[in-house]
């Protein structure tokens, strides 16, 4: 057969017509093509390949040719690569060479024993930091079965060509900015197990055609935007579904029935407006979860909720339910000593009792907010009708413990030696692997009645003993998403009582690249970390094989911990040395120098590559130190949103700390409310930088991982990119979240006050509590700011107080930013009534992160969308010399035609010849 490269100089209309299908069957026949191709033969001009497309590949080989998949292949991968933005420089290796044996950053291939060929099996580019599209040639990996981009940033359509993937098994591009509609022809796809589309901005409908899909697992779509679309009834008939996760969707209509189900363990509907009653068909005996929380349903709790013998949580709380409260639900279930059931009836229209309510131990029952609480002494309910009823299981460890007394002295547990826990010889001491696994998708709410079942799923797995795994603790994050902490231990046959370094390459190659069989109730996983302490702290792995690169997975092997210096080993940070930053910045010279807080100083950098970067340099005494340097580092590697600023790298080389950051070429949003434009900032403007920034935020408090309460938000800390995209940033002073309950309730964190006099929430002032509602305070008084123009403290004058007072004396347009142009009465009124909720001095009083993001997502819904034609130019902005600096030379603010003008409706009642009492800034 003939093969070569197309590289030759063949006459363009022939070449043409050999590869482009459409001159098929258009007075061409077969005949005269084969005729065609054999006359290039005999005139030896040398081999032939035909870059073919997939419908006409059996038309050339039935001619004697061989289309090149080669070719497709490196073409197909090298258009995904120039559709994708990668800053960080991930997929430099991706040269046109051939991917499968250059081993390309997360390209994976296997032999195809039919044809003699590797094949692009896997694309697992998680937690890149990468920008820009999916491309439409993904289609042409026909062999592929796992497509792995969650936590990225990519943004764009989802390409239909995906559903020509036949072979595709696992669809995970959850934690993006994906947009659109998902692709009906998706139902072509009829190996996949796992289609994981969470955390995007989808829109559109659900397509009903996904129920053709025979083999899907799980379908998991939490947190994007189906507005005034229902579920489709014919998800009804998806007969292998395990887990139906739809939270946070803005889905209307009533609940389907999903009776038909028969291995259905996990449903969750809930933060949606679905309405009618509750189906009262039973679901299926396996499920383990039910949440159709904080919806719109109605009628009574039906009796299908009982006899369900591995149900673990149901939550119907923030509906309205009414009728009786059921006590039979737990009647048929059998109580293991670790299992547990949580009822949530909580804030409903629930006013009696069928039959008594007196559950086992076992069973928590919520009661609070229904008018049956009213009765609670006399029908005996008071434990159930208080705000703590119930503990759901957050956190907790493994039971196991040596049987006998062991001497201490005989373990050296001073060099990470610990006497294995079920060892069939007692007092076996050992070194052990310290591991941590993440599942990103379990289909059960309370873990300690499977860790049998897991023990046994993960050493099956890895070919070792039940004894040499241990199950050390365990924590349940919001999505759900459950964090486990293993040890590995060796043989007890082993004379070192260590792993050898074949055997420890041996589990992290399998744990890494993914080679575990896959779960139906534990379901997809991501590790975390492997460490290497004691006496493997010496130990040097080899590379990742399967063309998965070394950084494939955040901090895969850890070094001790005790060291003074912490690496950060993580692909999506890079590591720079200061003779490269200090030319990036001409010698960190006034005239680069763009802002500076207690820090330090922050720089504009040009690199070697031409990116324009942010360097953040503390100075020596800064306000903040190494704590908050690494702090700032472990977070932001690990975030990715498009309203969080992306983290470049960093410099810790001759004594620096650095930080380096993509550059915002519109600084701060103090700056942009500080400088003289020429036309008005207008208030559709100030609601895109206010929803811009309560997204990131929402992000952090829910779906970073773990969550986190930032600390510090305040308007010099929000920053404005090229397309005016507001990114929060600043994470130095950041904390971890205390982990909420199964209510989404979270508790807070004591510590020591630190953040931003004006901003600082008075709650955590006075109490040292620090809790999600501190952000929301603190983002209260940034949306104020924009509404008013004025400072949040200036003259010993309080922005709330003033608001307040304003409003409450019917004066709220005498604070209205001049500046701000015509507006509707309507939106800045709820605009204003939001922003005074977020600053109640009780947090209880707040709104949650999630229904600020709601309603200023509602309250954006009616103004009118910019023009997308119209670009700021330099002369539109007249931003004063001291200020100058923050803004790129070739950026602009605003267009001279009101580029965000907003809605005509003009607000004349808030229009007052009346002059402020407080002058805006």
């Amino acid at each position: 057969m003939a093969r070569a490269t197309s590289d030759h100089a063949f006459n363009a209309t022939i070449w043409d017509i050999l590869v482009d299908p459409s001159y098929q069957g258009q007075g061409l026949g077969k005949a005269l093509v084969e005729k065609i191709v054999r006359a290039l033969l005999q005139r030896d001009i040398g081999n032939i390949t035909l870059f073919a497309d997939s419908q006409v590949v059996e038309f050339y080989r039935n001619l004697g040719f061989q289309p090149d998949l080669e070719g497709i292949k490196i073409d197909a991968l090298q258009a995904v690569r120039r559709k994708l933005k990668d800053s960080m420089k991930n997929l430099n290796n991706w040269k046109k060479t051939d991917p499968c044996v250059s081993n390309w950053t997360g390209v994976i291939c296997t032999m195809d024993s039919n044809d003699g060929y590797l094949h692009v099996q896997e694309l697992r580019l998680l937690n890149k930091n990468l920008s820009g599209k999916l491309a439409p040639e993904l289609g042409q990996l026909s062999h592929m079965t796992i497509l792995d981009v969650m936590w990225n940033n990519i943004s764009g359509s989802i390409p239909m060509e995906i559903g020509n993937l036949a072979s595709l098994n696992l669809l995970h591009l959850n934690n993006n900015n994906i947009s659109g509609q998902i692709p009906p022809e998706f139902y072509n796809l009829p190996q996949l197990v796992h289609f994981l589309l969470d955390n995007n901005n989808l829109s559109g409908y659900l397509p009903a055609e996904l129920s053709k899909m025979p083999n899907l697992k799980i379908l998991q779509l939490d947190n994007n935007n189906f507005q005034g679309t229902g579920i489709p009834v014919s998800y009804s008939n998806m007969s292998k579904l395990l887990k139906l996760s739809l939270r946070n969707c803005n889905l209307q209509g009533e609940i389907p029935d999903l009776s038909s189900i028969p291995g259905l363990l996990f449903l969750d509907l809930s933060w949606n407006q679905l309405n009618g009653s509750i189906p009262t068909n039973k679901l299926s005996e396996n499920i383990t979860t039910i949440d159709l929380s904080n919806n719109k349903l109605i009628g009574p709790i039906p009796s299908n909720f009982s006899s369900l013998p591995r149900l673990q949580r149901l939550s119907l709380e923030n509906n309205s339910l009414s009728g009786d409260v059921p006590s039979n639900i737990w009647q048929n279930i059998n109580f293991s000593a670790t299992a547990t059931l949580t009822l949530d009836f909580q804030n409903n229209l629930l006013t009696n009792i069928s039959g008594s309510l007196n559950p086992p131990s076992n069973v928590s029952i919520r009661l609070e907010g229904n008018p049956v609480c009213s009765k609670a002494n006399e029908l005996n309910i008071i434990q159930f009708c208080g705000l703590n009823v119930g503990d759901d299981e957050i956190y907790g460890r493994s039971n196991d413990s040596t049987t006998v007394t062991c001497q201490t002295q005989s373990c050296p547990v001073f060099d990470n030696f610990e006497y294995v826990p079920e060892s069939p010889v007692p007092c076996y001491c050992a070194a052990p692997l310290g591991v941590g696994l993440l599942l990103r998708s379990p289909s059960i709410s309370n873990f300690r009645p499977y860790t049998d079942r897991y023990q046994a799923y993960l050493t099956s797995s890895l070919s070792l003993d039940l004894y040499q795994l241990s199950i050390g603790s365990f924590i349940w994050q919001k999505g759900p998403r459950l964090r486990i902490y293993v040890k590995f231990f060796p043989q007890q046959s082993n004379s070192t009582n260590t792993f050898n370094k074949s055997e420890i390459q041996r589990l992290r190659d399998m744990i890494a690249t993914f080679s575990l069989p896959s779960s139906d109730i534990f379901g997809p996983y991501q590790l975390l970390n492997f460490t290497l302490n004691g006496p493997y702290a010496d130990v040097v792995l080899d590379p990742l094989k399967s063309g998965m690169s070394k950084g494939a997975v955040i901090g895969i092997v850890l070094g001790s911990l005790s060291s003074a210096k912490i690496p950060i080993k993580t692909e999506s940070v890079k590591w720079f040395g200061f003779i490269e930053l200090d030319k990036a910045t001409s010698g960190f010279g006034v005239t680069t120098q763009v802002g500076q807080g207690g820090y330090g100083k922050v720089y504009k950098g040009i690199l070697a590559n031409g990116t324009v970067v942010a360097i953040k340099r503390a100075q020596q005494g800064s306000l903040q130190g190494q704590k908050e340097f690494l702090t700032e580092i472990e977070l932001l590697s690990r975030l990715h949103h498009r309203n969080l600023v992306s983290l470049v790298g960093y410099c810790d080389e001759e004594g620096e700390q650095m930080l380096v950051y993509e550059f915002m070429p519109h600084g701060s949003l103090q700056d942009l409310l500080n400088a003289r434009l020429k036309d008005p900032l207008s208030f559709s403007m100030r609601m895109h930088i206010a929803l811009g920034s309560a997204k990131g935020i929402l992000y952090l408090h829910t779906e970073a991982d773990p969550p986190i309460i930032h600390r510090d938000i305040k308007a010099t800390n929000i920053l404005l990119d090229l397309k005016f995209t507001p990114k929060v940033s600043d994470f130095g002073i950041s904390k971890l979240a205390p982990i909420p309950n199964v209510r989404g309730v979270m508790g807070h964190v004591s510590t020591v006050v630190k953040g931003t006099p004006g901003y600082l929430d008075p709650e955590y002032f006075l109490t040292h509590m620090l809790t999600e509602k501190s952000d929301v305070y603190s983002l209260g008084i940034v949306f104020l700011e924009l509404l008013t123009g004025m400072q949040p403290i200036s003259h010993g004058r309080n922005i709330v107080r003033e608001v307040n007072a304003a409003c409450q004396s019917g004066l709220m347009s005498n604070i209205i930013d001049k500046n701000m142009g015509p507006y509707s009465s309507e939106c800045l009124k709820r605009f204003m009534t939001l922003a005074l909720k977020c600053c109640e001095d009780k947090k209880e009083t707040r709104p949650s992160m999630l229904e600020v993001v709601r309603e200023l997502e509602n309250i954006s819904s009616i103004l009118p969308p910019p023009e997308p034609d119209m670009i700021p130019t330099e002369s539109d902005v007249s931003v004063s010399s001291e200020m100058s600096g923050i803004f790129a030379s070739s950026s602009s603010l605003y267009s001279r035609r009101n580029l965000y003008a907003g809605l005509p409706e003009v607000g004349s009642d808030l229009v007052s010849g009346v002059i402020p009492t407080i002058r805006p800034r």
